[in-house]
């Protein structure tokens, strides 16, 4: 009888490990499929259909100015790791202000401002702490972005035409600025148009202090991604 129960007890202890090693295996895939969720796909421009953008598909003058209108969002991305798994996290906001300006084949001046407090994922407390401690909102409510460089396309785009430019400009964080360079797509879907991109970031660049939720760690660089819906002015 004594052989036997010390069997048994061997027997549940080996379970109870196996279930321990179990667990601490399919944790953090639980974490990141469940928990977590897919991350947003990264931003990029959506092509109109023809009747809506332009059936003849003819060059347009782009001169004067432009605005950011509903429908954009900005916030970020950045990679958690737990026990080795990469989890991927986005925050997202449409609280997004901005005002560029055209000069025929020239966009001569833009800028963007959005609102930090209200980026947000799928989790309060990562919320909580990228607003109070990361960015320290209530001193720096807003991030924006200035081009200090014009841009200028060689022909002017057509309807439904994605173009790749690139952007050069001050990316302010956290009350601190840096020079950034960005890649863009842009179109032109009728009467308004759109550009996204993303622009690749290390936190400790613009003295921000990188999330911490204690069981997991994440990673010191970033991008903060955008993608805009423009409409005349």
């Amino acid at each position: 009888m004594q052989k036997r129960t010390k069997i048994i007890t061997a027997s549940i202890l080996a379970g109870v490990l196996t279930l321990g090693a179990t667990a601490a295996i399919a944790g953090p895939v639980i974490y990141r499929d469940l928990v977590v969720g897919e991350a947003d796909a990264a931003p990029s421009v959506t092509v109109a259909p023809t009747e809506t953008a332009d059936a003849s598909g003819a060059p347009a003058d782009l001169s004067g100015a432009w605005v950011v209108a509903d429908g954009s969002f900005a916030g970020y991305r950045v990679d958690e790791v737990l026990n080795g798994t990469d989890v991927t996290v986005t925050g997202r906001t449409e609280e997004v202000t901005g005002d560029l300006a055209v000069d025929g084949l020239t966009l001569t001046a833009a800028s963007f401002t959005v609102d930090v407090a209200s980026i947000a994922t799928d989790s309060g407390n990562r919320d909580d702490y990228f607003r109070s401690t990361a960015m320290r909102a209530d001193e720096f409510p807003t991030a924006g972005f200035v081009l200090t460089e014009p841009i200028t396309v060689a022909t002017a785009p057509a309807a439904g035409e994605v173009q790749q430019v690139t952007a050069t400009g001050e990316l302010t964080l956290a009350g601190v600025t840096r020079p950034v360079t960005v890649e863009l797509e842009a179109v032109l879907n009728g009467a308004g148009g759109q550009v996204a991109g993303s622009i690749p970031i290390t936190f400790a660049d613009f003295a921000v202090e990188a999330p911490d939720l204690g069981f997991v760690s994440v990673e010191p660089d970033g991008f903060v991604e955008f993608s805009l819906e423009l409409e005349r002015g």
